[in-house]
């Protein structure tokens, strides 16, 4: 019971850390789509984003190229997570159903932080799940590790024993939204609804 608390306890520290995390990337605007943002991102949207390859569900090999041939909203965390994964990966289906009855095509994106035990198959089940148009995304360790680096997503595995099966993964929780040509432009929080994020997310979309 006590090693449940003390998870509790980190988890809630890391997001803590996540919210700062996400003040810091806020500041002066040098991207062109300062009319779509509440405040700015510090240092403009080139210093967030950059390549990477990863696997889909499908066990096929993607690069940050070859999947951002349309509006992409990505979102770092895991399939095993027992609370707020499914919660933001099913509100960033919502918001893509509610832009594609407004006319937006955009592709929900679900990149693992967990390899060891998110495979493609788990993941194929995952983001079967929660929106048709979804893609998971995993790969190895050190895949991972860069591409969430690159994102400035952070996520660390609790210390669990080889057999293990069930531990943790205390991770960041923002949405990162990637437009073709533009690569990255924006971050979100999770407290948005759908709505609200639909409504953000169309304006990128206009302006680019």
């Amino acid at each position: 019971m006590l090693r449940v608390y003390s998870l509790i306890a980190v988890g809630l520290v890391a997001a803590l850390l996540g919210g700062l995390a996400y003040m810091v990337f806020r500041g002066p605007d040098a991207t062109g789509f300062a009319q779509c943002r509440d405040t700015q991102i510090a240092g403009g949207s080139g210093s967030i984003g950059g390549p990477f390859e990863l696997v889909n569900h499908r066990g096929e090999p993607v690069t940050d190229q070859s999947l951002l041939t349309r509006p992409t909203l990505m979102y770092f965390g895991y399939a095993f997570c027992p609370d707020v994964c499914p919660l933001d990966a099913a509100r960033n289906a919502q918001a893509t159903d509610i832009l594609l009855e407004l006319g937006y095509d955009l592709q929900p994106v679900f990149v693992s932080v967990d390899p060891r035990r998110d495979t493609p198959e788990v993941l194929a089940d995952f983001v079967g799940f929660m929106h048709p148009e979804m893609v998971g995304l995993t790969g190895t360790e050190a895949q991972i590790r860069d591409a969430a680096r690159a994102y400035r997503a952070y996520y660390a595995i609790h210390d669990q024993d080889e057999d293990d099966a069930f531990y943790l993964v205390d991770h960041s929780t923002f949405s990162y939204l990637l437009l073709p040509g533009h690569g990255f432009v924006e971050v979100f929080r999770r407290d948005l609804s759908p709505e609200a994020l639909a409504d953000k997310v169309a304006c990128f979309i206009e302006a680019a």
